[in-house]
Order: C-alpha cells, then sequence, then structure tokens
C-alpha cells in the first residue's frame, strides 16, 4: 500500500515577499536555497531539504483573515525554544499564548503583517509556532519566566 512519510514542504502565498523572506530568514533562521521575483523557497537542512517552506506572492484575502491554521517548526532543545522567545519578545511580535500539547510545548505567534497598515492597527496574517517535543509538557511550567529562565 502507498503511503506517506513526512511532510516535503508547505507554500505560503504573501502579500510582500520580501517583508516575509526577512521575518523567515532574519528571526527563523531558515535558510534561502532559491528564489526570484514570485517567490523564496526557505529550508532549516539546506544540506538535506532543498526546501520545507515556500512563498510566493498572490495573496488576495483580506488582511486579518484566517487561512492557514499554523506553521510548526521543532526545535531539538528547550534552550532552542527559550532563545526563540527572546528573539520574538526582541522582535515585538506579540506572543498570543505559551501552549503545552501534553507532548511537546510551543509559542503561538502571528508573523508579522505584510501589509502597510496605519498606525496601531496590526492585522497578523500567519500563524506559526516554534515547538519542544520534550517530556510530557505537563511536566513543565509554561510561563514567561520558565522560557526566560537558563537551560
Amino acid at each position: 500500500m502507498a503511503r506517506v512519510v513526512e511532510l516535503s514542504h508547505v507554500g505560503l502565498f504573501v502579500r510582500d515577499l520580501q517583508q516575509s523572506k526577512d521575518f523567515y530568514t532574519r528571526v527563523i533562521g531558515l535558510t534561502v536555497t532559491d528564489e526570484n521575483d514570485r517567490f523564496v523557497f526557505l529550508s532549516a537542512r539546506p544540506e538535506q531539504e532543498h526546501h520545507e517552506l515556500a512563498l510566493l506572492v498572490g495573496r488576495e484575502a483580506p488582511p486579518g483573515t484566517a487561512i492557514v491554521q499554523q506553521v510548526s517548526f521543532r526545535c531539538p532543545t528547550l534552550a532552542d525554544l527559550r532563545e526563540y522567545y527572546q528573539r520574538i519578545v526582541a522582535e515585538g511580535v506579540p506572543i498570543q499564548r505559551q501552549t503545552s500539547h501534553v507532548i511537546a510545548l510551543g509559542l503561538s505567534l502571528m508573523q508579522p503583517c505584510e501589509t502597510a497598515l496605519p498606525s496601531g492597527s496590526e492585522s497578523p496574517s500567519v500563524p506559526w509556532m516554534p515547538i519542544w517535543p520534550g517530556p510530557p509538557a505537563n511536566s513543565l511550567k509554561m510561563s514567561e519566566r520558565a522560557l526566560k529562565a537558563s537551560a
């Protein structure tokens, strides 16, 4: 019987390709593996995977329209999740919630708005969540203080 062994990649339509590229490379740390004026391919493992994320121009839904429920990237350690917490806070990106999925811990946030809106009227676009699939999440405290603590 045919079967799927893993997810290959996700493609997202975006309003501002360069702003989205900046977020995923500078803040998230993905590597650009290919690009032109219509798309950017990004990978967390460019030596093994050409891309896990494709950003493409052409998003037409109104700002604030929920299209994608979440995009999650796995972190190898709790220290990595804590570092992402620090980066995200430093960027001024609001963390919507700290999540325990029983099997993993995560930070839920929205990729910064891709369109210029009047001051104070940010509209999020793509939900993004770094997760750490460590020991049972219910055995760890998910709090700002816990995430800021040293590894």
